[in-house]
């Protein structure tokens, strides 16, 4: 068994999709397919249970991941250790965030970091902040940058980088366009855009909603800004999001305060009690993002 190979099996594991795996490892699938059941072969028991859609872990690849992550994490560990003596920041460095956080030009500061480590192999994973702050606690990410819903799980510190307003975003002919503000409450039965379980707008919604006494219920549920914004712009409901946000269409669309309880939009980098050598030169690269902030 070798760590090559345990890789290969997180990989899958995590994306649950063998094509995925490939790209993020910038290997063939058939190179990791053959590199998956010759692992099989050496355990003498299947890994995953494969569909033409996507692949599920097996009672013993289930039992073998967490094993995996924690192998290859001391493994990383112990490569950092090395590098550090040698004064220099080498490994692999995972970074999660959610799309459109509004204060962070993700693109750029990969590059920039790149050129101030090239020894670091670099890679970036978008998903919901909820999931992602889950994924730095079980060593799947280093850092992410999320937006803070309250969910801190152990071993976790998040550091704040901004903080926005929430606010109502409508098309022009809504009712709510002719107002300055609305109170809370105004959205209670109204025909709702949000975004997926898990991402940061939807987690703090959802979290006003139930201090105010009424449910959260989104008609229509998206991944992205931008088809928020289409669904919003055809008038098909309103949205609850951060201030930048709506002045991505300032022309198009209806931006209404919201009085009430409603939680802050807090971006912040979250990061491992005891971050990598790389890990902690990103988030000294991120500290004057904080500071302005």
């Amino acid at each position: 068994m070798e760590l090559r190979q345990l890789e290969h099996f997180v990989t899958v594991a995590e994306e649950r999709h063998f094509t995925r795996a490939a790209e993020l490892l910038q290997i063939s699938q058939s190179g990791l397919s053959a590199s998956i059941r010759s692992l099989e072969q050496e355990l003498g028991t299947s890994l995953f249970i494969r569909s033409t859609r996507r692949v599920e872990l097996t009672t013993a690849g289930q039992a073998l991941l967490a094993d995996s992550v924690r192998t290859l994490a001391s493994a990383a560990a112990a490569r950092n250790a090395v590098a550090a003596v040698r004064g220099l920041v080498r490994g692999r460095l995972t970074i999660g965030a959610e799309p459109c956080l509004g204060s962070v030009d993700l693109p750029a500061e990969l590059a920039s970091f790149r050129t101030a480590n090239p020894g670091v192999e670099v890679r970036l994973r978008y998903s919901g902040s909820v999931e992602l702050v889950d994924a730095v606690a079980g060593g799947r990410v280093d850092v992410a940058l999320v937006v803070d819903t309250g969910h801190t799980p152990a071993g976790v510190q998040l550091r704040r980088l901004s903080t926005q307003q929430m606010l109502v975003l409508c098309h022009p002919d809504h009712r709510f366009a002719a107002e300055t503000s609305i109170p809370l409450e105004s959205l209670r039965g109204e025909a709702l855009i949000g975004f997926q379980e898990g991402w940061g707008a939807q987690a703090l919604a959802r979290r006003a909603f139930a201090a105010a006494g009424f449910d959260y219920r989104a008609a229509m549920e998206v991944n992205d800004v931008h088809p928020l914004l289409d669904l919003v712009g055809y008038n098909l409901g309103v949205a609850i999001v951060p201030t930048s946000f709506a002045r991505k269409r300032p022309d198009q669309l209806r931006a209404v305060e919201l009085r009430g309880d409603v939680p802050a939009w807090n971006v912040a980098v979250a990061v491992a009690e005891e971050p990598s050598p790389a890990a902690g030169a990103f988030l000294r690269q991120l500290q004057p993002v904080a500071t302005a902030a």
